[in-house]
């Protein structure tokens, strides 16, 4: 049985802990599409070594990386608004490896509320190897 004095501390308890209850749930769900952007772009980096390391020369290589990391970003409805590739074509030979670097600043203003910056340059670097066997132009 409840004591008078114990009337709407309930009401009370529940005012003071919702709100921060709601604050730590939105800055979990934050840190989760951090996440998800940090691997998209992972992704991309890694998409774009591949294309490159598949291209006849290093001018079709920077090519194709460029397209396949952008065509990755877009495709995943990640909102990038500057984003950089870079293409190491100095190995590029048979049997040597071509390295890409992708940077993105990723646009994510509707987790201000969290408490999360506006936006966050996410980088990310892949090597691929080129095949031992395969007739390249240097």
């Amino acid at each position: 049985m409840s004591s008078p004095n114990d009337d709407g501390s309930v009401t009370v308890e529940l005012t003071v802990l919702a709100p921060v209850v709601l604050a730590l749930l939105l800055f979990t769900v934050g840190l989760g599409r951090i996440e998800d952007a940090d691997g998209q772009v992972t992704g991309a980096a890694r998409d774009a070594a591949r294309a490159a390391s598949v291209a006849a020369d290093p001018a079709a290589a920077t090519g194709a990386a460029r397209d396949a990391a952008a065509a990755d970003v877009t495709g995943d409805g990640l909102d990038c608004r500057d984003l950089n590739v870079t293409v190491d074509t100095s190995g590029f030979s048979a049997g040597g490896s071509v390295t890409v670097h992708v940077s993105c600043t990723a646009d994510l203003a509707d987790l201000a509320l969290a408490g999360l910056p506006g936006r966050k340059t996410l980088t990310a670097t892949s090597t691929a190897p080129i095949e031992t066997y395969r007739s390249v132009t240097p």
